[in-house]
């Protein structure tokens, strides 16, 4: 993989994301052992609500890197279903050029219902891609909702797409969303909606001034791209290098990364826990007792969990 064999890298993807208990134990196995190779790549989170364009976008701004030289891996979430737990994964579909550039790799990945706009395992699936030699790394989040800062937390650089607009858009955009981001795109910013889009990057700004910034010593910053006619893309790369190389100079990459690890050690826990939880044989026993009891308003969610919690300490 570490030699650019696409067959081993789809394997190693499929691996890691595997749920099986024995696939989780050579996984780690495997990340620890790719580990020194990773690290280099430029992380990119792009997030925006559906509609926006991000599939244009990312293309568009996939082979603008790729005909600079760079290696781009896209890992496209796509939302799972509530009911079936199924996902159309059409992301190669959808970037139909870049998935045919030599340079580039791109992996459709279902959510599988996790929060955050993210796979449980996209933190994994990035360092594989990085130990292949893909210098820009690229998150695509599912779309929905304010449960995708969570991409904020594993990347260098947090990119928001918006559609021109203004007025009520920009109060539709959750302050939280807002307050986490480095980039902001207007997209479609060509035809009858260019000066839309220009006006709208002009709003965007203002608000961003009046957030405190995420970075004490960098504001947020706004473009507004074409996608469809490939304009301003090589700008939204300009502002994502800018943005890394002051997060080198102060020191802050180092620390934000560390922070990354950190958060992403505290998550493996509670996923950890949380799946102890549920194969616990005392709490298998205890369950069926429980939860007809809470869904008929006899005992309270809070009693039923410090119940099922006490069964594991029991067997501790």
């Amino acid at each position: 993989m570490v030699a650019g064999d696409r067959r081993a890298l789809a394997r190693a993807i499929t691996l890691v994301e595997s749920t099986r208990a024995d696939h989780r134990q050579d996984a780690a196995a495997l990340l620890d052992a790719l580990l020194s190779h990773t690290g280099g790549a430029t992380r990119i989170g792009i997030s925006g609500a559906p509609g926006v364009g991000k599939s244009v976008f990312i293309e568009a701004f996939g082979l603008h890197l790729t005909s600079a030289g760079h290696k781009v891996a896209v890992l496209a979430v796509d939302p799972s279903s509530v009911r079936s737990g199924g996902s159309i994964l059409g992301d190669k579909t959808r970037m139909e050029e870049l998935a045919r550039d030599p340079n580039a790799y791109i992996r459709p990945s279902p959510s599988g219902g996790a929060l955050g706009g993210v796979t449980r395992r996209t933190r994994d699936a990035m360092l594989v891609c990085e130990a292949a030699g893909f210098d820009v790394v690229i998150v695509e989040t599912v779309g929905v909702g304010q449960s995708e800062t969570e991409v904020d937390h594993m990347v260098d650089a947090f990119v928001l797409l918006v559609a021109p607009g203004g007025g009520d858009e920009l109060q539709g955009i959750k302050r939280g969303v807002m307050e986490l981001v480095d980039v902001l795109v207007v997209t479609k910013a060509d035809g009858e909606l260019k000066n839309a889009a220009t006006q709208s990057a002009a709003d965007y700004r203002h608000a961003l001034h009046l957030l405190r910034p995420k970075h004490a010593d960098r504001s947020a910053t706004v473009a507004t791209t074409s996608a469809l006619h490939h304009e301003g893309v090589g700008k939204v790369w300009q502002l994502i290098s800018e943005h890394e190389d002051a997060l080198k100079a102060s020191g802050r990459l180092t620390e934000l990364r560390a922070e990354q690890a950190k958060s992403w050690l505290w998550s493996e826990i509670r996923e950890g826990l949380l799946e102890r939880l549920k194969t616990n044989e005392r709490v298998q026993q205890l369950l069926p007792t429980v939860e007809p009891a809470v869904a008929e308003g006899r005992l309270s969610p809070t009693s039923a969990a410090q119940q099922l919690l006490a069964e594991t300490e029991a067997d501790d």
